[in-house]
């Protein structure tokens, strides 16, 4: 507020001016600083554990019933959950039970423990081999998921994620092969090795509880493979076997005996399938001579291809990943015994369609995306494939409704089956990553999905990272999208939004599954001819059948304004600088967006704001309406920044990453509460980082029957506000 209060008026007039970006000209060094300390485990002001059932676990495992999550006694189940990636899961005991009650705090209920199986997390580096697990870091690991499971907080295990090899694996190539993606899903020996880390993670018995992970009710989900498709890969031409150099990163070609033996696989397969005739006119059309194995389609030959020879080769690699699918479920059910949920992979790739591998994952017992709102283009050392810079188009979602997280995540569900989302993020340092969390949890609820993963908590156990800076994806320093858990708990796993009244419906032929992956980006993200987009943020959508007969049409719906059938959720503008976002629902509420240049307001919110976008977000803290709540939580989020970062001119990237602490853009304005019932007096105690009390409360003036709360006096992401009556 006091930085506002020394810009001389031309300069606030264009900063506020309709025709601005959300870009200020000033150093965010000028904001106050933020932190997120992590330092103990007593309750914020703010906590929301009691929306968890503690522990996890309590009666027996989650099931599915009627095409959702649903607890032993037949309970609707959502997940809020987030990540733990790498050293991340595997926290010091002495902080464990710290960061197990913070989590709670924040509402979560579920971990994904991710990249366990990289060299170094689980996986022991004393060895020639990668076919041992650490014990000093199982210890970890199973010490922080009864503390977790103390809370309320479930586990989701994922297998093979970011796994290399050494030369005690008996793996071909296993430098150039890297993390494998794809060859996981065809090589007999890299299933095998798969099998076998699951077997030594899923039957190995927890020290604190004293159950085997198969028997563990509180892991929920087990999942198989991460971002990692076989057909996507073929389609993305990342199975031409030129891969002879040191693999480097996540996305690369297959080294030349995997693609030497995939062809070799498809053309016994063909042997079987498909008559001489076929096979003789298809050799003529790639160039070989008769009788020679027939090479298989890259990229650059799909347009030209003939439809059957494209389709049938589309069909391999797909029942190459439905068998993968379907023999490691059996293996884990029969074999391990796993009790658990299983979840195959995830449609991650919106650039592209996904529809052939959705139609094998739906054989499992739930369907999953993920989606990163604008992700970091990174520039890496193409020897050393060092992370080096980034660029990124730092635009608000709520200016591209049709290309939003949650069109992008809608086409993915199916008629009879849970859906998550297992990632997603608006990665730092985007400057609009404020509206992210509230958004997709409201149309998630609209959309009446089972669960949401954030990514990630953190790559580093978080009680070593005192002094770390705000990174890419990291939610654990980030004081914005950390109170902003809290609120979107209470709207997801309370369910305060309604879900849609109306599900629609849309079949696929098998023809159209395929042909989907020749169909050019610009029908993206559906890839669906006739589609409208706007769709996902009115109903419900589904895919009943990837077996046809094809939806042959669709009713238009209303570009502008954008409204859910429940009337709680409406999407206005869609033009440069104009969106916004509101929620509308008697227990919770939000305004979402370019609020500084418009009126905007709720039934018992109103935004008077100078700050040009920012997030206001209002929710009950005990279960009643807003209108009659004696508790409630406000969140106010602008924009965040490291100490000393600094952008480049155009804003698309950064000059100095900065560092620890981070600071806040002090959102400035009025927040107006309306129709408090018969209340009184109405306090806000604004919080720290951590969710306790910062300074002191403040009483908001009476105007009529309104409530105001003028925003900077006190520098918070978030407030408690008491009704007396």
């Amino acid at each position: 507020m006091k930085l506002l209060r020394t810009l001389s008026l031309a300069v606030l007039a264009l900063l506020f001016s309709p025709a601005a970006t959300i870009v200020a000209a000033e150093s965010s060094d000028t904001w106050p600083a933020f932190p997120v300390e992590w330092r103990s485990a007593a309750p914020s002001l703010a906590d929301v554990s009691f929306l968890l059932q503690s522990p996890a676990g309590k009666g027996g495992f989650i099931r599915v019933q009627d095409g959702h999550f649903v607890r032993p006694d037949g309970q609707r189940f959502r997940i809020w959950g987030i990540n733990v990636t790498g050293k991340a899961a595997l926290p010091a005991q002495s902080a464990a039970p710290m960061i197990a009650a913070q989590l709670a705090g924040r509402g979560i209920n579920c971990i994904r423990f991710h990249f366990l199986d990289k060299v170094g997390t689980l996986i022991a580096t004393n060895r020639d081999d990668t076919r041992a697990l650490d014990p000093q870091a199982l210890d970890r690991l199973d010490f922080f998921i009864a503390e977790l499971k103390k809370r309320g907080i479930y586990s989701d295990l994922n297998l093979n994620v970011y796994r290399t090899y050494k030369p005690g694996d008996g793996v071909r190539e296993h430098e150039q092969l890297g993390i494998g993606k794809g060859a996981t899903y065809f090589d007999e020996r890299l299933i095998e090795l798969q099998r076998e880390y699951a077997r030594q993670l899923l039957t190995h018995t927890n020290t604190c509880t004293g159950l085997a992970y198969r028997d563990e009710p509180a892991v929920a989900v087990v999942e198989f493979v991460n971002e990692n498709s076989l057909v996507e890969s073929w389609v993305q031409n990342r199975l031409v076997g030129k891969q002879t150099a040191k693999a480097v990163g996540t996305w690369h070609d297959i080294p030349p005996s995997y693609a030497e033996a995939l062809t070799k696989k498809f053309n016994t397969w063909l042997a079987h399938r498909v008559s001489a005739e076929t096979l003789a006119r298809w050799r003529q059309e790639a160039g070989v001579a008769p009788g020679a194995p027939l090479p298989r389609l890259r990229k650059e030959d799909f347009a030209k291809a003939a439809k059957d020879r494209f389709q049938t080769e589309a069909a391999f690699y797909m029942e190459i990943e439905r068998n993968y699918f379907r023999d490691m479920a059996k293996f884990l059910r029969d074999d391990l015994g796993v009790k658990s949920l299983l979840i195959g992979n995830s449609d991650h790739d919106h650039g592209g369609s996904r529809y052939p591998l959705i139609a094998s994952l739906a054989q499992l017992d739930a369907v999953d995306g993920h989606v990163y709102w604008q992700h970091p283009n990174y520039i890496n050392d193409p020897k050393t494939g060092r992370h080096t810079g980034f660029t990124v188009r730092n635009t608000p979602m709520v200016d591209e409704p049709l290309k939003s997280s949650a069109v992008q995540l809608s086409r993915s569900a199916v008629a009879g089956k849970p859906y998550t989302v297992s990632e997603a993020n608006h990665p730092f340092p985007n400057e609009c990553a404020c509206e992210g969390v509230s958004i997709l949890g409201a149309y998630a609820a609209l959309q009446d999905w089972d669960g949401i993963f954030w990514y990630t908590l953190a790559h580093e156990d978080v009680s070593a990272m005192r002094n770390s800076a705000l990174a890419y994806f990291d939610f654990a320093k980030d004081p914005v999208k950390m109170s902003q858990l809290a609120a979107g708990a209470l709207m997801f796993l309370r369910a305060d939004v309604r879900s849609a009244q109306r599900v629609v419906d849309r079949s696929y032929s098998p023809e159209q599954v395929t042909e989907s992956l020749r169909l050019r980006w610009s029908e993206g993200p559906y890839f669906t001819p006739g589609f409208p987009l706007a769709l996902p943020l009115t109903h419900a959508v589904r895919v009943k059948s990837f077996d046809g007969p094809p939806t042959a049409s669709f009713e238009p719906v209303p570009a502008e304004p954008i409204v859910s059938d429940t009337g709680e959720l409406t999407w206005r503008g869609g033009g440069k600088g104009t969106g916004v976002v509101c929620v509308d629902t008697p227990r919770s509420q939000a305004l979402i967006g370019h609020l500084g240049s418009q009126t905007a307001g709720t039934q018992n919110l109103r935004a008077e704001m100078q700050t040009r976008f920012c997030v206001l977000t209002l929710g009950a803290l005990d279960n009643r309406p807003i209108a009659s709540a004696d508790r409630l939580l406000l969140t106010t989020a602008a924009r965040v920044a490291n100490t000393g970062m600094v952008w480049n001119d155009k804003r698309t990237s950064l000059e100095k990453w900065g560092t620890a602490p981070a600071r806040i853009e002090p959102v400035a304005g009025k927040v107006v509460l309306v129709a408090l019932a018969s209340a009184r007096e109405v306090i806000a105690q604004p919080l720290d980082g951590d969710g306790q009390p910062l300074g002191r409360p403040l009483p908001l003036k009476r105007i009529g029957n309104d409530w105001v709360l003028e925003l900077g006096q006190t520098a918070t992401t978030w407030f408690v506000i008491t009704v007396g009556r």
